[in-house]
């Protein structure tokens, strides 16, 4: 079994995954924790392409989970927009002290974005959701792999690995570097590598505006992502 991975972010973040190397390419769940994120801002939990310091992460494999079955990212916010209410996660804890426990399931590709691509790192990751548009201080990465047939941490695929290279660490392992902020504001894309808008019709969400992220209601019959103050699973 691979051991898990760990990173700590720009303001003392610490994020967990249970499992980051020899993943299966074809899909695998992983269980994500964090502690001391600030509650004040609501942040997204994806896979994504990491394009090192300094840069968004994007796109992500998966792209946005409109259904709630797919897996592919969560929403943790305890302060969400209106639209955003039932739809968003809450933190466990307060303040600066946020917590949360949440799994997402990662695969080595879409149509869009390949992982395990020559010169291509993947992490798991996250960041501010799109009310915070370009403040990249609560990005956090950890850089996965992925194994020729995913059983047992078997030998990464080409391109996969990571390396310092990819961030400044600030602590931990594949700890992101301070300050991964962009210019423009813009939000990680799905693995289109379109930016994703958010906004409300009254038959429910669509897209409206630019730079944004947004997931529908998730199942509660679908695949559990908890967090830390409901002990749910």
């Amino acid at each position: 079994m691979a051991a898990d991975g760990s990173a700590t972010g720009p303001e003392g973040q610490k994020l967990t995954v249970s499992r980051s190397s020899g993943l299966d390419p074809a899909g695998e769940t992983v269980t994500l924790t964090g502690s001391g994120y600030n509650t004040e801002k609501g942040i997204y939990i994806a896979f994504c392409v990491d394009n090192g310091a300094g840069k968004t992460p994007t796109p992500c494999v998966g792209g946005v989970d409109m259904s709630g079955e797919s897996g592919a990212s969560v929403w943790i916010s305890s302060n969400p927009p209106s639209y955003g209410e039932g739809l968003a996660e809450p933190y466990g804890g307060s303040a600066h002290a946020g917590t949360f426990s949440a799994r997402i399931k990662v695969r080595a590709k879409d149509a869009n974005t390949d992982c395990t691509a020559s010169g291509v790192t993947c992490a798991v990751i996250t960041r501010n959701d799109h009310t915070r548009g370009g403040d990249q201080s609560q990005t956090v990465r950890i850089p996965v792999t992925f194994g020729s047939t995913g059983g047992s941490g078997s030998s990464a695929a080409p391109g996969a690995s990571a390396t310092a290279s990819t961030a400044a660490t600030t602590g931990g392992s594949g700890a992101t570097g301070a300050a991964d902020g962009t210019t423009d504001g813009s939000m990680a894309s799905t693995g289109s590598g379109l930016a994703l808008p958010v906004g409300l019709t009254a038959a429910g969400l669509v897209a409206a505006g630019s730079g944004a992220w947004f997931w529908a209601r998730r199942r509660r019959s679908g695949p559990a992502n908890t967090n830390a103050n409901t002990n749910t699973s």
